[in-house]
Order: structure tokens, then C-alpha cells, then sequence
């Protein structure tokens, strides 16, 4: 007996149904066709009212992914290969993305980079002027060279 789909509720749900379609795509059966189509629209529109929007600043979108893939702070650190606190400024506003940031994370969430490579405020005083975190990385390097001098 097929199980019968209703609208997604929960996250756990979403997961499940996300599961499922994955295996009804694999199988690859004419006659689950209809369940395919069903369970695209459902997690579709899950997605749509639960996820922020493209455009939206990155680092909601990358708070967004964390909750929904059920990552901590940690786990970005390790994907990224750079220590918690770096990542824990990145999230508070306080660091910008780097391209090679941009770069590992748009390919670990399989998304476009393009949503990712977006200007947002800082909120650091020293930084908040730099919107481009490629300017403000190599002004710091300048800066720790000036003091090196």
C-alpha cells in the first residue's frame, strides 16, 4: 500500500518526502509519474515558504541552509576548512565571504555562487564601509604589513 501524501508540515516530513522522490526518480517508473510531479510541488512549495529568497543577503541564506541541512557553526568551519570563530564573525556580520568561501560553499550546498557573491553591511566598525570582501581582506593585508615595517 502506497503511502498517501499530504501537504509538509514539518521538517522531518520534508526530509522524508525529499527521500522519497529521490528513490521514485532513481526507480525511474512510468507509473510513478504522477507521484513524482506531486511530491516536486509539495517540497517546492515548502522550499518557497521556508527558505529565504535568492535574493536575499547571504548570510541569511547561509543560516537558512545551516537549519535546514541541521549544520552548527562547527560543521561550516570544517567545510570551509577555517577555524569557528572565523565563521562565527562571518555570521555576526562582522567578516565578509572570500571568493574561495563563496566558492566551496555554493558547491557544498549545490547552489549558484552567483547567490552567494552579494554585498551586505558589516557590522564592525573597522569594516563596515567595505562591502566587497575581497577590498577588505586586502586592506587587512596591507594593514598587518604596514605594522611588519
Amino acid at each position: 500500500m502506497k503511502q498517501q501524501i499530504k501537504i509538509i508540515r514539518t521538517k522531518k516530513q520534508y526530509f522524508e518526502y525529499c527521500n522519497l522522490l529521490e528513490e521514485l526518480v532513481k526507480s525511474n517508473r512510468k507509473k510513478d509519474k504522477d507521484e513524482i510531479e506531486l511530491l516536486t510541488l509539495l517540497i517546492k512549495k515548502w522550499d518557497e515558504e521556508n527558505l529565504p529568497k535568492i535574493d536575499s543577503d547571504p548570510i541569511k541564506l547561509i543560516k537558512a541552509l545551516m537549519e535546514v541541512n541541521s549544520l552548527k557553526a562547527i560543521d561550516i568551519a570544517n567545510i570551509l576548512d577555517v577555524n569557528k570563530s572565523t565563521v562565527s564573525r562571518i555570521l555576526n556580520y562582522q567578516k565578509g565571504l572570500s571568493k574561495k568561501s563563496i566558492r566551496i560553499l555554493a558547491e557544498h550546498f549545490a547552489i549558484d555562487q552567483e547567490a552567494l557573491n552579494k554585498p551586505f553591511n558589516l557590522k564592525s566598525e573597522l569594516n563596515k564601509k567595505f562591502k566587497d570582501a575581497t577590498l577588505m581582506n586586502s586592506v587587512k593585508n596591507m594593514s598587518r604589513s604596514k605594522h611588519s615595517a
